[in-house]
């Protein structure tokens, strides 16, 4: 994903990373937890006001969605030279910020510098590859992320409505802009692979449908002013912005993609395909895990956690119910049919999707109240579980967290597709509710937007590294054993169908480092991921599939999950070794929390300090 500091307007379909409370409208305020006391400590203050005030204008629709109301009326500039000019100011930022001398800083101030330089630097490195000539795929782009603004945008004021209705007529710029993008990406041969980019005109001409013409009230972006009185002036002028200015945008996009685009996309499927591929995936897994590990070291570590992870799914066979476990001598011939069984077999699906959201809505509550017996702090901002809207869902994953605002009145919500049930098993549900929700990217994601509050900058409540965020939420998969049932139960994944699903969807993440690089780095074939994926985990076909092309459109992203997880795993043994009968399992989790998202060098730093005060 590329963060709002960077290039392409923000709209994280899958991590929703970038959040953060609100801004006063005349701007962020300098808070510190120790407040500047040097000129030092003074000058990272004002680089971190002015980076933040770049980040809104660079990306006003995050920005509305953050509670800052200044660019309510704008949409992203993503012209050429608009870039250009970001670029250069992050250029002159960076060397402002390394002519500070880091030791007359106080606080958290040597902390906000040192976060500062690698955004900065991760932004200039990234740009070097020029991503914002790929602004779109199967799972990104405005025609993604456009129809859903008005669910996390505030339309509590007339002045909100105008300020909309401005977008919608500014809305043919933003987008004749991202097509001249791409065009300028086919003509450097920089595009996604052909095959990822197959459902992409379907997606924008369902936001361009006759019906739509027809009753523009029917269209999802025309939704906050169906609120006001049909007769309503701003209403009137909504209605004919969706049919002057907003459909005939997405008309031209999907022209573009169906007839020039996506024939003329790359047909292979590896990034070191692209202009200076090798550099650009070394660059993607340096962003996405933050680490220095190369593509052979992470094929390796999944390699490695794929056996170990296969291994306890034979132990969960063997407490399952599975009328044929004892008929196998080889276990490969037993895995092969235990996971053919859970894809098959009817009473691992449900038949309504009502059902299965309020099967997810169970979990939900029953882990919310568990969540004090493994955090000191919770936080203020409460959640919901709602069904994916249906333009995204054939070619999206089985769910995925869309964070809300506290300043917003906005909560977050936990996504859930519901289309193509018998491929949504039951036994799956456990673990992604953990991981999408409480104690995962809800809960993580809803402390780092109450960072301002503690008194750290509002800075930091934009970050996101995927690499915590996401490790994070795998990590919270696993909390599910030590919560909900007596000492001696498995808590939650007490059902042995249920522990074999939290150990596939363990599995799918170690399995994404194996395929990752595999694919992009190490010249695996897409049909070769998905066959080793299928024959490693008890994910159906459909998810497996959509997964692949996933980890094709988005290189790198996929392997920061299991990075992250390990990392967090480490750092609980090695506090508990060190602590003993002094471990604080509450003040652990409280402590890899407090600072926000932050890369794993700084992670390891902050819990060592923590094992110390301790």
């Amino acid at each position: 994903m590329i963060t709002i500091r960077q290039f392409i307007p923000g709209f994280a379909l899958f991590l929703t990373i970038i959040a953060g409370s609100g801004c006063a409208n005349s701007g962020p305020s300098p808070t510190n937890t120790a407040g500047p006391t040097t000129s030092a400590d003074r000058a990272v203050i004002a680089l971190l006001n002015e980076d933040l005030n770049a980040q809104a204008e660079a990306d006003p629709i995050s920005a509305s969605m953050r509670g800052d109301h200044r660019y309510d009326s704008k949409l992203p500039d993503v012209s050429p030279k608009a870039i250009d000019a970001r670029l250069k100011m992050t250029r002159d930022r960076l060397n402002r910020l390394m002519s500070i001398d880091r030791e007359m800083l106080t606080g958290e101030n040597r902390l906000n510098a040192e976060l500062l330089e690698w955004e900065l630097r991760d932004t200039l490195a990234a740009g070097e590859f020029k991503p914002w000539q790929m602004p779109i795929s199967q799972q990104n782009g405005p025609q993604i992320a456009a129809p859903q603004w008005p669910d996390s945008l505030s339309f509590a004021q007339r002045q909100q409505y105008e300020d909309y209705l401005t977008r919608l007529r500014t809305f043919p710029i933003y987008i004749d802009q991202t097509i001249a993008n791409m065009r300028a990406g086919l003509a450097a041969g920089r595009t996604p692979p052909q095959l990822v980019l197959r459902a992409v005109p379907d997606q924008a001409a369902a936001q361009a449908t006759f019906a739509q013409r027809t009753d523009p009230t029917s269209h999802p972006m025309y939704a906050p002013f169906l609120d006001l009185d049909p007769n309503d002036p701003l209403a009137e002028s909504a209605r004919f912005a969706m049919i002057e200015d907003v459909i005939p945008a997405f008309e031209r996009l999907t022209e573009f993609l169906r007839d020039e685009y996506v024939p003329q996309a790359r047909e292979t499927i590896a990034a070191i395909d692209l202009p200076d591929g090798e550099a650009f995936y070394a660059n993607r897994l340096h962003h996405f895990t933050t680490t220095k590990l190369t593509a052979h070291e992470i094929h390796e570590i999944g390699l490695r956690e794929v056996a170990r992870i296969r291994r306890e799914m034979l132990k969960t066979i063997a407490r399952s119910d599975f009328p044929m476990k004892d008929s196998f001598d080889d276990n490969e011939e037993l895995f092969r049919a235990f996971t053919e069984y859970l894809r098959t077999d009817k009473r691992f699906y449900y038949d309504d999707p009502q059902e299965l959201l309020a099967g997810y809505r169970d979990i939900c509550k029953r882990m919310d109240a568990e969540m004090p017996v493994l955090f000191g702090k919770l936080p203020r901002l409460s959640y919901g579980v709602r069904e994916m809207p249906a333009f995204i869902a054939a070619s999206a994953p089985t769910a995925y967290y869309y964070p809300g605002s506290l300043a917003l009145g906005v909560a977050g919500n936990f996504v859930a597709n519901t289309t193509s049930l018998n491929q949504r098993p039951k036994y799956e549900m456990v673990a992604l509710t953990l991981h999408e929700a409480v104690p995962g990217h809800h809960h993580q994601i809803a402390l780092s937007q109450e960072l301002k509050a503690d008194g750290l900058h509002e800075w930091r409540t934009t970050l996101g590294y995927t690499v915590f965020v996401e490790g994070w939420a795998l990590y919270a998969e696993r909390l599910g054993l030590e919560v909900g049932g007596d000492p001696d139960s498995r808590g939650f994944y007490e059902d042995p169908y249920d522990d074999f699903g939290r150990l596939s969807y363990e599995m799918w993440r170690a399995l994404r480092l194996v395929v990752d690089p595999g694919m992009h780095a190490m010249g695996w074939s897409r049909d070769q991921a998905i066959d080793f994926m299928l024959a490693n985990s008890a994910l159906s076909r459909a998810n497996v599939v959509s997964e692949v092309d996933r980890y094709i459109a988005w290189p790198g992203q996929a392997t920061g999950y299991k990075i992250g997880e390990l990392k967090v795993r480490e750092l609980r043994t090695r506090s508990e070794l060190m602590l003993a009968e002094e471990f604080d399992l509450r003040a652990f989790h409280d402590a890899v929390l407090g600072a926000g998202a932050v890369p794993l060098t700084v992670l390891d730093r902050r819990i060592d300090a923590w094992i110390e005060s301790q």
